[in-house]
């Protein structure tokens, strides 16, 4: 039996990171934590407003939430941040250097539809260009796993797991 790994459920706002991670996590047989509830109430009142984050903005932000998986290493766990730029990922890496990526993806017009849709969240639809601009998706030499957001949330979280499970089968036969 392998060390359950801990996941970072990764995109643009709209993608269902709040949605998929909790289904992952379920599945996964670990705890789930959302990556909104480690900003600071100044992140949420400039995104309510309108303003993106700078990174100045995102890095208390990204530490907190590296601190979290880096105390759920061995343990497993997933966790949502967007960590749109790999200098995001890098430094959640540089905490908990064991995380895993999963990075949910999708055409932009989906997406926008779905942001449009939500109620009570505090990401304006407006802001959903300058994610797609800040985008930077993950390297060839990142542990992660890109999943399309296509269909319903269970189909998603079962290609999350089937990708999951093909990524650490190569990673052991390395």
């Amino acid at each position: 039996m392998r060390t359950p790994q801990v996941v970072v459920v990764m995109g643009v706002a709209g993608t269902g990171k709040t949605t998929i991670g909790p289904l992952l996590a379920a599945r996964l047989g670990v705890p789930y934590a959302e990556g909104d509830d480690f900003h600071p109430k100044a992140n949420i009142d400039k995104m309510t407003a309108g303003i993106p984050l700078d990174d100045g903005d995102r890095g208390p932000w990204l530490d907190a939430i590296g601190h979290w998986a880096h105390g759920r290493a061995g343990l497993g766990g997933v966790v949502s941040s967007s960590a749109l730029k790999r200098a995001y990922r890098d430094r959640l890496r540089a905490v908990a250097p064991g995380v895993v990526f999963v990075h949910l993806t999708g055409d932009r017009k989906l997406i926008e539809d779905r942001m449009a849709r939500r109620q009570g969240h505090f990401m304006p639809t407006a802001l959903l260009d300058s994610q797609f601009a800040t985008l930077e998706p993950l390297g060839p030499d990142e542990a992660g796993v890109a999943v399309d957001v296509g269909g319903e949330p269970e189909e998603i979280a079962e290609r999350a797991v089937r990708a999951l499970d093909r990524l650490s089968t190569a990673s052991a036969q390395q």
